[in-house]
């Protein structure tokens, strides 16, 4: 069965969702939704994410590794009243006074005994006599069948109970909002701007036969790898067994290109021809510099981070004829800023951008352009 909701990236789906809460909070509506996507794609790290944003306690459910009684709880019997009575599982939010945001992961690859449990939770808010309080966020997650995973299908009468997402990978969502803020490694980041095909190849991989498909999930690992492994055979064995050989083998050239070439450390501590000399050559290692800047900047470093970054756009002519007019220099220097100010703005650095010379004149470049 097609999934026919609208195809979200990981951003939009967090968007939603935070749309849906809020709407919750205010009491105009109270809806469960669903997030389908390939394995890999991000849906946990979009409600996990849902979760820190509004600053929810977190209860993920594996409905794989759970049976209904798990979700009823445990019976004892009360001889006053002469029933029998159940306690509340703690798996099952019960604050009514904070925030929680349940999350139902892998719904549909769990048994069909469960799906009725399911249907009380999504539909009605409860399981028996459990009922969840109105601070609760529900949010379910799962595959589907033509993913390649185990997955059953959706029955009509559990799919009207849900609002749908189907969540796809896209580079420029994956980089922007996951990626950079989480501080990945500047050569996983690099890599995949200059090859966003390749952030997700799960389709190419299933009509390949082949087991490894690269994906958001599989990338945070290469990160993983990047940032622990310093032995260089060792780390590129892990890469191939994380992302396929052939991808492997490409992030490999480029991961050793940016090792041997970005010295963010050695730049913010360089001055004049010294600093200019410590540009790499090439788009990776300036894509790389870029992501790492970002990564460093500070309340001690943004004078250099900006000085830097700010002089990305001028290396034509700081080192001519190094080839530096073929490359995208502007392009890198904007998206450069547009990552830098978020994080500064963040972190409450606005004054630093406002009282550096380097950035007034690039403001200043960007107006006399028209582009404000």
């Amino acid at each position: 069965m097609t999934v026919n909701a609208m195809r979200v990236s990981a951003g939009d789906a967090l968007a939603v969702l935070l749309a849906g809460w809020e709407a919750q909070k205010a009491g105009g509506m109270r809806a469960s939704f669903m997030l389908h996507g390939r394995p890999g794609v991000g849906k946990t790290q979009v409600v996990e994410e849902l979760a820190r944003r509004i600053g929810a306690q977190f209860f993920d459910l594996r409905l794989t590794t759970i049976e209904p009684q798990d979700l009823r709880g445990l019976p004892y019997y009360d001889h006053a009243a002469k029933r029998t009575l159940w306690y509340r599982p703690e798996d099952l939010p019960d604050d009514s006074a904070h925030p929680s945001v349940l999350f139902l992961d892998e719904l549909t690859a769990a048994s069909p005994t469960l799906q009725p449990t399911v249907y009380g939770l999504l539909q009605e808010r409860r399981v028996g006599r459990h009922r969840l309080p109105d601070s609760v966020f529900l949010v379910a997650a799962g595959n589907t069948v033509e993913d390649g995973a185990i997955a059953y299908e959706m029955g009509t009468g559990l799919s009207d109970r849900l609002v749908h997402l189907l969540v796809e990978a896209s580079a420029d969502d994956w980089l922007r909002n996951f990626a950079v803020p989480k501080g990945m490694h500047p050569a996983v980041i690099a890599f995949i701007r200059t090859r966003p095909d390749l952030l997700e190849t799960t389709e190419e991989a299933l009509s390949r036969g082949d087991m490894i498909a690269a994906t958001p999930r599989s990338w945070e690992r290469v990160s993983q790898i990047a940032h622990s492994v310093p032995d260089r055979r060792i780390r590129n064995m892990m890469v191939a067994g994380t992302v396929g050989e052939a991808i492997g083998a490409d992030f490999a050239l480029v991961a050793d290109e940016i090792a041997a070439t970005v010295r963010v450390d050695e730049m913010i501590v360089a001055r004049g021809a010294e600093r200019v000399a410590l540009y790499p050559g090439t788009l990776h290692g300036l894509a790389a510099l870029v992501y790492g800047l970002v990564g460093t900047l500070d309340a001690d470093t943004a004078p250099e981070v900006i000085a830097i970054l700010a002089d990305i756009r001028r290396l034509d002519q700081l080192r001519p004829g190094d080839g530096f007019g073929a490359l995208p220099l502007t392009e890198l220097c904007t998206h450069g800023f547009e990552l830098l100010i978020a994080k500064g703005l963040d972190a409450g650095l606005e004054q630093a951008f406002l009282d550096h010379p380097a950035y007034a004149d690039y403001a200043a470049e960007r107006r006399a352009a028209g582009l404000g």
